[in-house]
């Protein structure tokens, strides 16, 4: 096994500096492809899609659960398939307290193409108690490219898309897969991919920290069971 050099408390120290110099350029670079990501243009959805989940049928908006923001994750789990794919499980596993998402006005639900029969016991043996629906009855996965067609067969790729709402319209606002989702799961990092993103005085556009009408960003974070939802 290649390990890291051994050296001295005060060349560490040295080398540490000069990598965090490289790691706040990274994260400047970051704020600043955020920023950029928060000024796509978005596209309004006007076809109807039907879902299925925990209370029966259910449109997009339906996903939404009342709130200004939805991400779906798009997990990998075909009609034909006993059971999720391994890596979307891992993903699923690290997502925190949906409760601070939601403070942020931001619902999450896991979408796949498998009936939701297929999906509850998948579910239950996975522990998982967020929302998670079938989109068998609709061309929502294909519609988003989350499942694509090659050589006449469908295939599955993982991924994420943000949509946003104004009153009874939709639109979709971004979409990544496969190594985008790399390094997501926390609540900021999500909440990164989406139009009105962490919420946070200092974002980029402008106005988009009072958009909900609520105190901004981190003023509004509390114990996940102290939310008034």
């Amino acid at each position: 096994m290649s390990l890291p050099e051994i050296v001295s408390r005060e060349d560490w120290r040295a080398a540490r500096a000069a990598l965090l110099a490289q790691e706040k350029a990274a994260t400047r670079a970051r704020d600043a492809l955020n920023a950029e990501r928060r000024s796509l243009p978005m596209v309004e959805i006007d076809k109807e899609y039907v879902f299925e989940g925990g209370d029966g049928k259910a449109t997009l908006l339906d996903l939404f659960e009342g709130r200004a923001q939805l991400i779906v994750h798009h997990f990998m789990f075909a009609p034909e398939w006993d059971a999720g794919c391994r890596s979307c499980s891992a993903f699923l596993d690290q997502i925190g307290h949906l409760a601070h998402l939601r403070a942020r006005g931001t619902s999450f639900a896991a979408v796949s193409r498998a009936p939701y029969p297929r999906i509850l016991p998948f579910k239950a043996r996975m522990g998982w108690t967020l929302p998670w629906y079938s989109s068998y009855l609709s061309d929502f996965n294909t519609d988003f490219e989350a499942t694509l067609e090659h050589e006449g067969e469908l295939g599955e790729r993982p991924g994420l898309s943000c949509f946003l709402r104004d009153r009874d319209r939709i639109f979709h606002t971004y979409s990544t897969y496969e190594r985008g989702l790399d390094g997501l799961g926390s609540t900021t990092s999500l909440l990164d991919l989406t139009a009105l993103g962490r919420q946070e005085q200092w974002e980029r556009p402008e106005g988009r920290a009072s958009a909900l009408g609520a105190p901004a960003g981190s003023d509004r974070i509390r114990y996940h069971d102290e939310y008034d939802d």
